[in-house]
């Protein structure tokens, strides 16, 4: 059961995810402390200036109107990075590959898949070897993995 959740976590797509979540995260702080830093204060400003600017009173309500403009601002800011430089190159990569102008990722030749398959088998009997290591155009002998 343990050796599943393993290898579960070390899969590369939950890495893959680990990583786009912290990236994320700060990427998310970076644009709420330029909201905080600079949005608010000039919708502040804006709207009549000092403490009470970007807000109004109503029945002893207060509505900041301003917090919410900046937040408004904050995610379209977040969601036109994310497009420009995320998806847009996606999208245009996908559209070479469909053309066939750029090919998609290598995959190994049947003679690497073999060489990694005898050197996984050398190593569960124990008889070491590694990668092997004598080049292209050898001979392995029957018996002789």
């Amino acid at each position: 059961m343990l050796k599943g959740f393993k290898d579960f976590l070390l899969r590369g797509n939950v890495v893959d995810l680990a990583v786009a979540v912290v990236i994320g995260t700060a990427f998310t702080a970076v644009v709420n402390s330029f909201a905080e830093s600079f949005l608010t204060p000039l919708i502040g400003l804006v709207g009549g200036g000092g403490e009470l600017g970007g807000t109004f009173t109503v029945n002893g309500q207060t509505f900041t109107w301003g917090a919410f403009v900046s937040q408004v601002i904050t995610f379209v800011l977040t969601a036109a990075v994310v497009y420009f430089l995320v998806v847009l190159p996606m999208k245009a990569l996908i559209e070479r590959r469909r053309r066939g102008e750029e090919a998609g990722p290598a995959e190994p030749t049947q003679v690497e898949l073999l060489a990694e398959i005898r050197d996984l088998l050398r190593s569960q009997q124990g008889l070491g070897g590694g990668p092997d290591r004598s080049g292209p155009g050898t001979t392995t002998l029957p018996g002789q993995l």
